[in-house]
């Protein structure tokens, strides 16, 4: 049977989420001990002994056709097993910086990346809760937040595959206003203003007032709203990961599904050759930071020769282009899923954002605080709404109000509790993140080390054998999974490979 191509499958997408870590107590105060405490206390790892192969990461490679100047990271193994974590799930734990950091495994829905996403919140809740445990006390508080409050913000990054024939011009040209829009789903919601911008009492994003031009390698500084990073994590000539930085980070389920499958679907299109929206903004960095103040969805953005438009219409041009091109071919039920609630987002969103308090994070956060402001007189400059704002985002199932809100069923869901426990140990089918899973749970001791590309065996005798998993579209269930179930040891793994 012919093999599928990369635009006509399920394609591969995941997330990376860093975590505000915050001390209780000063003498707890530097962040980078502390998030090697927080991931070493996760009691749910199949193989602690196994290292972060960096060998085939370079993150120094720029889109553009350059290589950046820099240093790679590579560090000795004892405080490489302290950094990072494989986890069951096909997935990784790690400190990134002076952040815990939890990556999803390579997913192959929206739906999926969701609940992977999900688990990793009750991951680092977990970890926090047995650190806690071991010390007798609470020494650190940690948050899926962009922001800190105090001029400082943290990443979450988004990753899809998408084939090289794609001209990165040609990314950058149709995502440009489709990314500067999409918060106003997809917006976590923020109380003031950061980054010398301009005042808001409060805003759509946690992450617009941080990105200061359009196209650009990094992700620290000069944070560009496309990021020009070229490291695909699989084969060079096939593939470009599209590393995506301009997204918060949201607890809301809808907001998830919708920031990602929306995004799924424009790169279908544009994969495809279809017809998308020629919209070009005058200044995309401006615009991003008006959106975020848009409230009422009512103020006009400009573009390119001073016409005016707002982030709906360009956000319906986009949806019309996807909705003509199923509607010509045909698309799968979770497909059809996203473009429905797409839509009618989009026209709750005409009607009164309000409509949306069960689904969108920045609804839901902004009629919790302003509701709190009503019974207490305060308004936004008060000290608690700020604490509001971070507690909505605090992973303690207990203390974080988005999970009192869910709890009380205020929240809608997308997934079902058992995919999200189902989540935590058991690696999705469709990717290569199953054969990493798998061996990682079925030979912990044997496996030494892995990483996107790659899982490495002890083998004995000081040997290492390394498995390249270069392609993503391999090492599924559907290819491996009976292997692993056959074989008892490494070596009959190994040897079954070789046949």
């Amino acid at each position: 049977m012919q093999e599928q191509t990369p635009t006509n499958r399920a394609r591969v997408l995941g997330t990376e989420t860093e975590f505000g870590i915050a001390a209780k107590e000063q003498a707890s105060s530097d962040p980078v001990t502390g998030s090697i405490a927080v991931i070493g206390h996760y009691r749910g790892l199949p193989a602690p002994n196994a290292i972060w192969d960096y060998e085939n990461e370079n993150p120094l490679l720029d889109a553009r056709g350059f290589e950046a100047d820099g240093e790679r990271e590579r560090p000795n193994p004892d405080y490489n097993r302290q950094l990072n974590k494989v986890l069951a799930n096909g997935g990784r734990l790690y400190v990134d910086g002076a952040h815990p950091e939890y990556s999803t495994p390579e997913c192959s829905t929206p739906r999926e990346v969701v609940a992977f996403e999900r688990i990793g919140e009750r991951i680092l809740a977990q970890s926090l809760q047995e650190l806690a445990k071991a010390r007798g006390s609470e020494q650190y508080l940690l948050y899926k937040n962009n922001s800190d409050g105090k001029g400082n913000s943290y990443g979450y990054h988004e990753n899809y595959l998408v084939p090289r024939a794609v001209p990165f011009e040609k990314i950058v040209r149709v995502l440009t206003p489709f990314l500067v829009t999409r918060p106003i789903f997809a917006g976590a919601g923020k109380v003031g203003a950061e980054n010398q911008t301009a005042p808001a009492e409060y805003q759509i994003s946690q992450r617009a007032d941080f990105f200061e031009c359009l196209v650009d390698l990094n992700t620290m500084v000069k944070r560009p709203i496309i990021n020009s990073r070229d490291e695909p994590h699989a084969e060079y000539a096939k593939f470009r990961r599209l590393h995506v930085i301009v997204g918060d980070a949201n607890m809301a389920e809808v907001s998830t599904y919708l920031k990602v499958g929306t995004l799924d679907i424009v790169l279908d299109l544009l994969a495809a050759g279809a017809e998308l929206p020629q919209v070009e903004l005058e200044e995309p960095v401006r615009a991003f930071k008006q959106v975020s103040r848009d409230l009422e969805m009512k103020q006009t953005i400009k573009l390119a020769g001073g016409r005016p438009t707002t982030a709906l219409a360009i956000q319906r041009a986009y949806l019309t282009a996807a909705q003509s091109w199923y509607a010509a071919r045909g698309a799968t039920p979770e497909t059809q899923d996203v473009l429905v609630r797409w839509e009618d987002v989009l026209v709750k969103l005409e009607q009164d954002p309000r409509l949306l308090v069960r689904e969108l994070d920045w609804v839901a956060k902004r009629h919790l605080i302003e509701s709190y402001m009503d019974r207490k007189g305060c308004g936004w400059d008060d000290p608690r709404t700020k604490l509001m704002d971070l507690q909505y985002h605090d992973v303690r199932p207990e203390k974080g109000l988005f999970y009192t809100l869910e709890r009380g069923g205020h929240i809608e869901s997308i997934v079902e509790e058992a995919e999200i426990r189902r989540a935590e140990f058991t690696p999705p089918p469709g990717t290569r993140a199953y054969f990493r899973g798998r061996c990682a749970s079925k030979f912990p001791t044997a496996l030494c080390g892995a990483s996107w590309t790659s899982v490495l065996f002890d083998v004995g005798n000081t040997t290492i054998k390394k498995i390249p998993l270069m392609d993503p579209y391999r090492g599924t269930q559907a290819l491996t999974g009976g292997l692993l179930d056959a074989v008892d040891t490494v070596d009959a793994l190994i040897e079954k490979l070789k046949a």
